[in-house]
């Protein structure tokens, strides 16, 4: 098979989607490799590399699009990019399809069969190549929101770890899942009072067995949660639904009883984001105030650390790669139903139930595409 990799070109998108050790593994397991000219200089691989790994390079993004069987990235594919797409080719990447009709809508007219990174499972019903960019968006996420807290940037002028006779900053963190977990224990150790709210018992009494000393865990009814967004400086907003587009934890009117300058971290913004007020934003503009309130909304929060971000993701999606490169699509996601929960669209339809029910649209079951 031929897999190509085109160079990012969301707004400072640094990271890649392949890895030279990446296009190793797929040389050494028969395949060819084409990256294009440049496409990992942003995560520190320079063209070099690639070729010592056995790929080849090409110059342009058309290139990849038109000669390769199998097209691996890491967002969603731009506008012009979708054009380019077509029926008997594989995308291999993040799609995030519940809040993005028009994205779907050229996916289907293409004809790709696309399969979604952040809907492919594991036996546990997690999601494994989510995951790394989960973890690095909630360690993130206490960042950005320290820096958006900043006086200069809007912030209340709160610092997160407080000194000694004054008290530091509240975070509350809504959802204890990966990115959750990780955005707690971050900002726990920046020295912030912190509170984790999730709707699992069984999800919160593992965190508070894990990690008690770091914060605490609250049940995240509308009450528990209207009252924390009150005292909180800043809130991450940290739910996901496979799939789907996130729901709304805190209204535009509730932003009144919070306190002026704090700070909404939306992390869930790839799948439409989780506030009433969210609204995508990028690492050039980051932030925007909505009743006295700062939003951080960046939709692509890895690609600020795009060499860590690339070598995790990598890692995690290089053995999918590799079986369907392989097998072929179909195989690959016969012998594995967690790959098959990862296809979006095939030859025009679309095969993935959240998406449907999001954007209203007929949807073909992912085993009856495998007959088609």
């Amino acid at each position: 098979m031929l897999i190509g990799c085109p160079k990012e070109i969301k707004n400072q998108e640094y990271r890649v989607g392949m890895t030279p050790a990446a296009a190793m593994e797929a040389v050494s397991n028969g395949h060819k490799v084409i990256i294009e000219k440049n496409a990992g200089i942003g995560a520190g691989f320079d063209d070099a590399s690639y070729v010592a790994a056995g790929a080849g390079i090409v110059d342009t993004a058309a290139e990849v699009f038109a000669t390769a069987d199998m097209v691996v990235k890491v967002k969603e594919p731009q506008a012009v990019e979708r054009k380019q797409l077509r029926e008997n080719q594989i995308l291999f990447t993040y799609l995030h399809l519940a809040p993005d009709p028009e994205q779907t809508h050229d996916l289907l007219e293409s004809g790709v069969t696309a399969i979604a990174y952040e809907t492919v499972t594991d036996r546990n019903g997690a999601l494994p190549l989510l995951a790394p960019m989960s973890e690095v968006a909630g360690k993130l996420a206490p960042q950005v929101g320290s820096w958006t807290l900043q006086k200069a940037n809007g912030g209340r002028g709160v610092l997160m770890g407080g000194v000694p006779g004054v008290k530091p900053a509240t975070v509350a963190v809504i959802g204890g899942g990966v990115v959750g977990t990780h955005a707690a224990r971050v900002a726990a150790g920046m020295g912030a009072d912190v509170t984790v709210l999730d709707m699992s018992m069984p999800r919160m009494r593992y965190l508070d067995d894990a990690f008690s000393n770091e914060f605490k865990t609250r049940y995240a009814s509308r009450e528990n949660t209207a009252e924390l967004i009150t005292q909180a400086d800043i809130v991450v907003g940290a739910v996901l639904i496979p799939g789907a587009a996130a729901p709304t934890l805190v209204s535009r009117a509730q932003l009144s009883t919070m306190k002026p300058g704090s700070v909404l971290v939306d992390v869930a913004i790839d799948q439409g984001g989780c506030f009433e007020t969210s609204k995508a934003t990028t690492h050039d503009d980051p932030i925007y105030e909505v009743d006295g309130i700062m939003h951080y909304c960046v939709a692509n929060m890895p690609g600020a650390v795009a060499r860590t971000s690339t070598i995790a993701l990598g890692n995690a999606t290089m053995p999918f790669m590799i079986s369907l490169a392989n097998k072929g699509w179909k195989q690959a996601c016969e012998d594995d139903e967690h790959l098959l929960n990862g296809l979006n669209t095939h030859a025009g339809k679309l095969t993935y139930f959240a998406v449907g029910k999001a954007l209203g649209l007929d949807v073909t079951a992912p085993s009856l595409a495998l007959k088609m």
